[in-house]
């Protein structure tokens, strides 16, 4: 039997938020919807009232199904907690930092002995996040770090640090179709991002091309001689990049680079 495709084990970043207003108190705060998880971990942004990114989290309910966690692989735990808390005034609700508690592995299917899982996306499509208590975790074959990179352009998956900065307007990087519910109540920057999503319009776009060899991250994409898009991150072992193109350009299935033309293959 082949045994699943894993991720390394993470010790993320982890806010347990639990009490009476909790979920309404997150709902308010993040651009998915937090009721009705189950057991699915689900992607959220957390923006500023111009709608612009401020954190990229995953949300999911904790082992005990009723509180939720709020969970992310690049943020400091005391600056996270500040944003939410800067909101959390007379509602019941108790936050606890359990960064470093827990550790994760993602899985492209189940691995045994687990605490407890929850489903969500990976690199290779769909998978399932396992938690143990830190330090108990397997020690099982993972990818490398350079393949998981791979497969996350070849999905066209934006990454913190990469595609997904703080002031971006989430759509830009295709996030309202996984990580943006529309049909929720009023969160921070909601106005923004349903103006945007009525519009149908944005000024850039992430996409996934097709390139040249020799090219590296930060490589200018142009249209008539003049730049229109940048490169965020370009493939190891595969002729392929995202990057982010200007609405001039939104039609065009080439670009120019230094290297020769990068062939458009779809968007995020």
């Amino acid at each position: 039997m082949t045994p699943p495709l894993a991720c390394p084990a993470e010790t993320p970043t982890i806010l347990s938020f639990s009490g009476p207003d909790a979920v309404r108190f997150l709902n308010g705060q993040m651009t998915q919807a937090v009721d009705g998880l189950g057991d699915e971990a689900k992607p959220a942004c957390i923006t500023n009232a111009k709608g612009r990114l401020e954190h990229f989290v995953h949300l999911c309910q904790g082992p005990d199904n009723e509180s939720i966690w709020v969970v992310s692989n690049h943020d400091d735990p005391e600056e996270l907690r500040a944003r939410l808390e800067r909101y959390l005034i007379a509602d019941d609700v108790e936050v606890e930092d359990l960064s470093g508690t827990w550790c994760r592995i993602h899985a492209s299917g189940r691995l045994t002995g687990a605490t407890f899982t929850r489903e969500n996306l990976g690199p290779w499509g769909k998978g399932s996040d396992h938690w143990w208590p830190a330090g108990d975790e397997p020690t099982i074959h993972t990818l490398a770090p350079e393949e998981i990179e791979d497969l996350r352009i070849e999905r066209a998956l934006p990454r913190w640090g990469k595609e997904l900065t703080p002031g971006i307007l989430p759509p830009e990087a295709g996030l309202d179709s996984s990580a943006i519910s529309y049909s929720k109540g009023c969160y921070i920057g909601q106005e923004v991002l349903s103006r945007m999503k009525t519009a149908g319009k944005v000024n850039r776009r992430l996409g996934l091309f097709e390139i040249p060899s020799g090219l590296t991250e930060g490589a200018p994409l142009e249209l008539d001689g003049k730049e229109v898009g940048t490169l965020t991150s370009v493939a190891g072992s595969l002729p392929l990049a995202l990057g982010y193109v200007k609405k001039a350009a939104f039609d065009q299935e080439s670009l120019q680079t230094s290297a020769g033309p990068a062939h458009w293959k779809r968007w995020a």
